[in-house]
């Protein structure tokens, strides 16, 4: 194989319909569109998953389970990702520079999965029991950040 001779896969580049361009064109008249109704008409534009007024699927099928609006979601780094890093003071904001995290105010939960060979201090939001201990064992300091309720919350 060379570049004189690939092509591109077959059906890759399909032809525009091309509407509204006479009887010979096969979408002549209605455009496709049909003799009247709803979707005959100018502007016409249905949400997503309407089916003609009957109940559409969505709310035909039972709703299961629990979903809690509350609920926190922490960005999880494991120790030996920590290790790698080759730094000695590590909180949100510096692993936020550094790539390991993806959102800038985000909890982070420190999981003790690998091993630590030299001191870091570290400050999150939370620790796996495991990685406190593993970071105090290495001569370390595993800080917790507090997070404060919002003042909604504290009535």
């Amino acid at each position: 194989m060379n570049l004189s001779n690939i092509h591109k896969p077959v059906g890759s580049n399909p032809k525009r319909k091309r509407v509204g361009r006479g009887m010979g064109s096969g979408m002549g008249k209605t455009s496709t569109r049909g003799h009247k109704g709803q979707g005959s008409r100018s502007g016409s534009s249905l949400m997503r998953g309407f089916e003609g007024g009957q109940m559409p699927l969505h709310r035909r099928l039972p709703k299961r389970g629990f979903v809690n609006i509350f609920k926190k979601e922490y960005e999880v780094v494991n120790l030996s990702r920590l290790a790698e890093l080759g730094e000695t003071e590590i909180t949100p904001a510096k692993l936020y520079e550094l790539g390991v995290i993806s959102k800038r105010k985000a909890l982070v939960k420190i999981l003790g999965v690998g091993e630590l060979d030299k001191a870091i201090n570290v400050t999150a939001h939370k620790f796996s029991a495991t990685a406190s201990e593993k970071i105090v064992k290495a001569g370390g300091k595993a800080e917790s950040i507090v997070i404060a309720p919002k003042a909604a919350d504290a009535k």
